[in-house]
């Protein structure tokens, strides 16, 4: 189904609509940019803006709208609400006196601990149509903006105006169908790259259709894809990879890997875009902060709204597959990273443990994986 980018589809309909992947691309630039945007489902409709990157200015025009409403994850509602908490799986609102302030609403959708006694004298729980909500969430997600959103209920009948006003649209459902579904890939470009683990290498990039982050395949030297070859998907780790951080061990799973594959003849490394277990350098940030505060690496995610793992890796299986790698001996501790593979067509036939870079300093993190998200490890 085609949205028109003008607002009578009937008469104006010329060929440029926009489909529903590309309107959600939009919808997430949006959100990035603090602006805000237009949802609905069935005959209830809501305008919704992003609480970490509103500008104050929008948001007090954003006003004239009536009293905000606070969507807020399961996660982090039942941290803001210790002993009341969203039911499981569902987001909690929040309805706010008239005249709340921004910065108000920025530290109960922020990483920083608040309990019932901080919230403004009035705010009340509120319900909020599931499809709503659950939509406005998986948008914050997709533009790796903390999970927090604000919503304004309004009229089905203010929607032509809305448009008028420049702010994109997309039903919820279309919202969360695209959202949940698996990435589309393109491969874009491929060129020769001597490394220093093996001369002979090469990169190639893969562009999703959805305006993503791309992702990489890298080869080490050469890949029989008619044997399972050695094969990693490595989630990106700046701090990590790049900075050689000594709170996780990504930068030495990397390089041990690279070593393997150039050691065994040939390889392939699948690098995703997916930093901070698919949640942004800034928000990792901001969970680091609290793991310094003494929570650890799932209860800091936990804190800030998201789920352990917002990573996917059928990214993975997508670039593995378009490449004709059906069979890997798969370099990892993630028994989440198999069970993706094998349940989009590609056959795991090994795991190889890949057990490097322990510090003192990453000890806990490593324990809380392998106790909380499974990992396995000595």
């Amino acid at each position: 189904m085609t949205y028109p980018i003008a607002i009578n589809s009937a008469k104006t309909a010329s060929g440029l609509e926009l489909d529903a992947s590309e309107l959600v691309a939009r919808l997430v630039c949006d959100m990035r940019l603090g602006l805000a945007v237009v949802t609905g489902d069935g005959g209830q409709m809501a305008v919704l803006a992003p609480v970490e990157t509103v500008r104050p200015e929008r948001f007090a025009r954003l006003g004239a709208l009536g009293a905000p409403h606070l969507v807020l994850s399961p996660r982090r509602f039942s941290a803001v609400f210790p002993d009341a908490g969203a039911a499981k799986g569902h987001a909690g609102t929040l309805t706010f006196p008239a005249g709340t302030g921004l910065d108000v609403l920025r530290q109960i959708a922020g990483g920083a601990h608040v309990a019932n006694a901080a919230l403004p004298a009035g705010t009340m729980q509120a319900d909020c149509p599931a499809p709503l909500s659950a939509a406005a969430l998986a948008l914050a997600k997709a533009a790796q903006l903390l999970p927090a959103m604000l919503l304004w209920p309004v009229p089905v009948a203010t929607r032509d105006n809305l448009l008028r006003q420049g702010l994109a649209y997309l039903p919820a459902r279309d919202v969360l169908d695209e959202l949940a579904s698996a990435q589309r890939l393109a491969a874009v470009s491929s060129a020769a790259l001597p490394m220093a683990c093996s001369a002979a290498g090469s990169v190639q990039v893969f562009r999703p259709d959805n305006g993503g982050a791309e992702h990489y395949a890298i080869t080490v030297g050469t890949v029989a894809r008619a044997q399972p070859g050695l094969t990693r998907l490595h989630s990106a780790c700046f701090t990590g990879d790049v900075l050689g951080s000594l709170k996780c061990d990504c930068g030495p799973q990397l390089n041990a890997a690279l070593a393997a594959m150039a050691q065994a003849g040939g390889g392939m490394l699948v690098y995703l875009n997916q930093e901070g277990r698919g949640i942004g350098l800034a928000n990792k940030m901001r969970a680091y902060a609290l793991q310094d505060g003494g929570l650890d690496t799932v209860q800091a995610n936990h804190q800030l709204g998201f789920e352990d793992d917002e990573r996917d890796f059928r990214v993975g299986a997508a670039v593995l597959s378009s490449l004709g790698i059906g069979r890997v001996r798969l370099l990892t501790n993630n028994p989440a990273k198999m069970r993706t593979l094998a349940s989009h067509g590609v056959d795991v036939v090994e795991r190889v443990p890949l057990q490097v870079g322990q510090t003192p300093q990453n000890a806990h993190y490593l324990a809380t994986k392998a106790l909380k998200s499974g990992h396995i490890l000595p």
